[in-house]
């Protein structure tokens, strides 16, 4: 029947998605963590840092293959130890660290057991290798937003950020990444001919007529298994070599990892948006990410403010703020942005307008800012008011019509003097009126009023605005600007 037909469907797709659910699961569950890309180092601390995500690259290595039967006592995994120090009692006779360092597997194998009576461990120093990327927008905001910089500092980045190639000058705007040429299919995956020749491996599995790990084509280039899509794939066919090879891998193992990594540069991929033109990826602005860029500014401006920073440098902030606001489509005309400027869009790919309408993640941010410029605090469950970063020229010159929904969903006006402003919180229009005195009245809904010296609203009162208890029907603030 057809309702059996409908229920016998409904069960399959429902098999088939968690079938999919659970391939993909263990399939991903084994990539390991990105790295973290920094300049600056203390030792230690940012050691200890990297090893906790899985980081962390030893200059220095030494593996132990160990028999479990020999094995008496506890064996600790990941336990520090100091140059001279046991590592582990054998009835052979004890390992002692040849250097400090850290004990445990490698992190490359999903299992420290190799087989039924043997296991393999590796001691590897402390020490952290560092590598840098390309300039990306994204990481610009996450240290804007880690409030681990100065004030002057995150100028210093602003400044740096603003003559950098991230700057896209035709959009007056920043890029997720800069442009530049990728390498085409027969630019990647070439084994440098030296690094070939260092290898007593590699050679003789070329010699053997072996192509588990590398082949030689007819142009006597070098290449790793085509079929290899990560490390995981090299390990698996070093674990599969013949057991001729098996001295030669021990010796060379990390070796062939490091050459492995050196050709493809795994630890640089950033995500897909670096490896295509189009969408958010190279020349392209992500439009999210420059509304996160433009919070980020804000949040450090604010920064500035509350703690009192030199006049200039605020000044200064402010400039880099507006700038990216600016750059942002609602500024636009609709020739300069490809679209009309008020509908939020993903991205804007070189020699294109606008692509991807939608409701994107950058609305939230927008909104975020823009309520931040207006000076909207709430600490210890008061609202107040602070408009150092409101421009003036936002007050309207002539007399205006304010329209806000209310709480029961009807459209309402407020008429808005010169030199006044109108917006509204949890549906409570709140007017802003420049003045020579700080001041705060809040009218209710039964035609009383309370006056308040300062911009700040009591808890009781703004309780009443979070709950939307129909009890407060406006709020005018006098500010001093």
């Amino acid at each position: 029947t057809i309702v059996t037909s409908f229920f016998l469907i409904i069960a399959i797709v429902i098999t088939a998605r968690t079938m999919i659910g659970n391939h993909f699961k263990k399939k991903f569950s084994k990539i390991p963590p990105p790295g973290i890309i920094v300049t600056n180092v203390i030792n230690e601390q940012f050691s200890e840092k990297l090893e906790t995500f899985g980081t962390a690259i030893s200059s220095k290595s030494k593996t132990f293959k160990i028999r479990k039967d020999d094995v008496e006592g506890e064996l600790n995994l990941k336990d520090k130890v100091k140059r001279g120090d046991l590592i582990l009692n054998l009835k052979s006779g004890n390992i002692i660290a040849p250097f400090d360092g850290v004990l445990g597997y490698t992190g490359l194998t999903e299992d420290i057991f190799v087989s039924d009576n043997i296991f393999i461990i590796t001691l590897d120093d402390n020490s952290v290798k560092i590598s840098y990327l390309p300039e990306m927008l994204e990481g610009q905001v996450a240290i804007l937003s880690s409030k681990a910089l100065s004030t002057e500092e995150n100028l210093n980045v602003l400044n740096s950020l603003r003559g950098s190639k991230l700057f896209r000058p035709d959009q007056y705007s920043y890029l997720l990444y800069p442009n530049k040429n990728l390498p085409g299919f027969l630019e990647k995956n070439n084994i440098p001919k030296e690094d070939v020749l260092k290898s007593k491996l590699l050679t003789n599995l070329l010699n053997d007529d072996n192509r588990q790990i590398i082949v030689k084509d007819c142009e006597d280039g070098y290449h790793f298994n085509g079929s290899f899509n990560n490390i995981n794939s090299l390990i698996d066919a070093l674990k599969n070599l013949p057991e001729q090879y098996s001295d030669t891998i021990k010796k060379e193992r990390n070796f062939i990892y490091d050459l492995f990594e050196k050709v493809f540069d795994h630890k640089s991929f950033t995500g897909r948006s670096g490896t295509f033109y189009g969408y958010e990826g190279l020349g392209s602005i992500y439009w999210h990410m420059v509304s996160k860029l433009q919070l980020a500014v804000y949040e450090v401006t604010n920064k500035a403010i509350i703690s009192n920073s030199d006049e200039k440098v605020i000044g200064q902030l402010f400039d880099h703020y507006f700038e990216i606001n600016e750059g942002i489509g609602v500024n636009k005309s609709p020739d300069l942005y490809g679209a009309f400027p008020t509908d939020p869009y993903s991205h804007t790919p070189f020699g294109r307008g606008a692509q991807q309408p939608g409701m994107t993640g950058q609305v939230k941010e927008d909104i975020i800012s823009r309520f931040g410029e207006l000076g909207v605090r709430v600490k210890g469950g008061k609202i107040s008011f602070d408009t150092t970063i409101l421009r003036k020229d936002e007050f309207i010159k002539d007399k205006a019509k304010f329209k806000y929904v209310d709480y029961n969903n009807n459209i309402k006006h407020v008429e808005l003097e010169e030199k006044s402003l109108g917006f509204s919180i949890c549906q409570v229009p709140v007017i802003y009126h420049l003045s020579n005195k700080a001041e705060t009245i809040i009218s209710f809904s039964n035609g009383e009023e309370n006056r308040i010296n300062g911009n700040e609203i009591d808890q009781i009162n703004s309780k009443k605005i979070f709950e939307r208890t129909n009890e407060i029907k406006k709020i005018d603030v006098f500010i001093i600007k």
